[in-house]
């Protein structure tokens, strides 16, 4: 089951904090609301950035991140919160602790959380933010012709849902 990027029922799972029946049901203000954790915004249709989530999971045991698709409605409400533009799917997004980070100094600041070798990049933070986000940004622009493109957010599979920070998916 997939659904369309903007449809508010895509890619989503539930906040891990209250995942009761009616959490669908939920405002997106009041999902950002609850939300205490780390979230990953990710472009929903990209195939690099779904297998980042996976990745970030799988290297993740403490569970400490929730996602969330840059396309979703509670994605566009961390996004409006932020000072970002809603209808700009170019970059990761991490959002921490009140604070809203992008492009490499998104994913150095997630990878020192990881376990295996992958804190061992942070210290790539030191390098000025210009050159980084240039790698970054040439990645970006070519994603789609190197990694392809889904025509919908997929629906994730069970065993990561419940990391999603939008909604439950029955």
């Amino acid at each position: 089951m997939t659904t369309a990027p903007g449809d508010e029922s895509d890619a989503g799972g539930p906040d891990t904090e209250s995942a009761a029946p009616d959490a669908a049901d939920r405002d997106p203000a009041a999902v950002v609301d609850d939300v205490d954790r780390p979230v990953l915004l990710f472009d929903g249709v990209c195939n690099l950035c779904n297998a980042l989530v996976r990745f970030v999971v799988r290297f993740d045991a403490e569970g400490r991140f929730l996602f969330a698709p840059l396309q979703s409605d509670v994605g566009r409400e961390f996004l409006r919160r932020h000072g970002r533009p809603t209808e700009d799917f170019d970059t990761m997004v991490l959002v921490e602790d009140g604070e809203c980070y992008e492009k490499s100094t998104a994913a150095l600041r997630t990878f020192r959380y990881l376990d295996g070798p992958w804190p061992l990049l942070y210290p790539m933070s030191y390098l000025p933010v210009g050159l980084r986000d240039r790698v970054y940004d040439l990645v970006a622009e070519n994603r789609y012709r190197i990694f392809g493109k889904k025509e919908e957010c997929p629906v994730p599979e069970p065993e990561i849902r419940e990391r999603f920070a939008n909604r439950t998916l029955e």
